[in-house]
Parts: structure tokens; sequence; C-alpha cells
């Protein structure tokens, strides 16, 4: 089972794009045990039934965040702000295999680095090179972060609500 990072809080919610702008909710990960379990509980969360765009953000307080991509029957794509997630906690370690990140888990490296798929919002308005510049940005917060992500593709609102 998927722990809880140690002396750190964790927030998820999943979001879904409608003709009417973007909807969210809140998404109870404690239970996952395997990367299947993540897009099982944005399904459920959301009630989705088709193609719809759906977005899950996760951040573990101000060590790391990630953006999952779940689209009809396409595999899930994610960007992980940074590839160390894995080594924490259960949780990382889930995003990490969903990112196709292969840690060693005898050599530290220093430093963020983040991984996964940079394209991931680049039809919504968001490119590769931003996505990467906000996610190592110095001194930024992952919530920090995912509020600039969330402003920039029009569902703030609906995190703030959330949070």
């Amino acid at each position: 089972m998927a722990s809880r990072p140690s002396g750190s809080s964790v927030f998820s919610a999943a979001f879904v794009r409608t003709p009417d702008g973007w909807s969210g909710a809140e998404v109870d990960l404690s239970a996952a045990e395997m990367v299947d379990d993540l897009g099982d509980a944005v399904q459920e969360h959301l009630a989705l039934d088709g193609d719809e765009l759906a977005l899950l953000c996760v951040e573990v307080e101000d060590e790391w965040f990630a953006l999952v991509r779940y689209q009809g029957d396409e595999e899930p794509r994610v960007f992980l702000s940074d590839a160390h997630a894995g080594l924490s906690d259960g949780l990382g370690e889930l995003f990490t295999e969903l990112a196709g990140v292969a840690l060693d888990k005898e050599v530290s490296e220093l430093g963020v680095r983040p991984a996964g798929d940079f394209e991931l919002l680049s039809d919504l308005g968001l490119s590769a090179d931003e996505l990467v510049e906000l996610s190592m940005e110095e001194g930024a917060l992952p919530a920090d972060t995912l509020s600039v992500i969330a402003e920039r593709l029009a569902f703030v609102d609906e995190l703030d609500r959330l949070r």
C-alpha cells in the first residue's frame, strides 16, 4: 500500500474539462497500491464516462508535485516535478513508475530533476519549456507551482475551492 510521505501533507485533486469549463473533486489516493489505482480513483471521483480530458494534480507539501493526464482509452501521461519522489514514499514510487523513471536507490543525486512527459500540457497552452521552468523555479513550493499551472489552464478557482 502506498504510504504518505512522513511528516508531509498530501493534497490530490482531479479536474475534468467540460464545455462549461473545468470541474474538480478532491481525490483520496491513500489506498492506491498500483498505478492503475490512480486512474481508478480519478474515474470514480469525477464520474468520467467517455473521452473527457481529466488532470490529476498531486502536491506533497514542499517536496514534489505530479500531474497526470487521462483522456479516454489513451495511456495516462505524467509529469513529475522531481524524479527523486520515488525514493521517499510509496505514493512517490507509484508516480515515478507511471512516469517511467528507473531510480537507483544506491545513488543519491542532489538537486531537482523533472521527469515524465514534458509536453503533457502543450496543447492546452503550457509549453514543455514553461512547465519545466515552473517546476524548477527556486523557492517555489509545489502548491504555488500548481496554482500557476491551474491559472494558466483556467481551473485555478476550482483548485482553490478544493484546497
